[in-house]
């Protein structure tokens, strides 16, 4: 007998942690328009080139999200490359938009999923961006952790 329960939709930012060093992170909700849900569930959703800014309002967006048409969507099917505004709470708005205006610091998400009631969710993380000797050093710890783990 098969199960029907759906596979849990978890994508994530891979390239991110190896660019970023993450100070603060946070579940934001996202607001998606007709098909985009279809499409996440679906699994075609491309964060790499993802960031967020604040508008004038200070309302937080992501940009460079893209959430490919839906396979079975009409003429109403939505713009891949949209931005879409995140909810969150006006507490993590303004920590978000100090911390990022005042210490140069960016917005990035780093995974995308869908929690147990449906709804669609992005993982942000506050972010400061590695200098190329710090990648180096992280490869190392990782070859030797590797390492470490084969002959133990």
């Amino acid at each position: 007998m098969k199960d029907n329960t759906p596979a849990p939709i978890n994508i994530k930012n891979r390239r991110a942690s190896h660019e970023y060093s993450f100070l603060a992170k946070y579940d934001a909700g996202i607001m998606l328009q007709g098909t985009e849900i279809k499409s996440i569930r679906a699994g075609e959703v491309n964060l790499q080139d993802g960031y967020c800014t604040f508008d004038h309002k200070g309302d937080l967006w992501i940009h460079s999200l893209r959430i490919a048409p839906y396979s079975h969507g009409t003429y109403t099917n939505h713009d891949p490359l949209r931005t879409r505004k995140l909810l969150l709470t006006k507490r993590e708005l303004k920590q978000l938009a100090s911390k990022s205006i005042t210490q140069g610091l960016t917005i990035i998400p780093l995974r995308l999923f869908v929690t147990d009631r449906g709804f669609a969710k992005v993982e942000i993380a506050l972010a400061q961006g590695k200098k190329h000797y710090d990648k180096r050093e992280d490869l190392k710890a990782k070859d030797i952790k590797r390492e470490m783990e084969r002959y133990s």
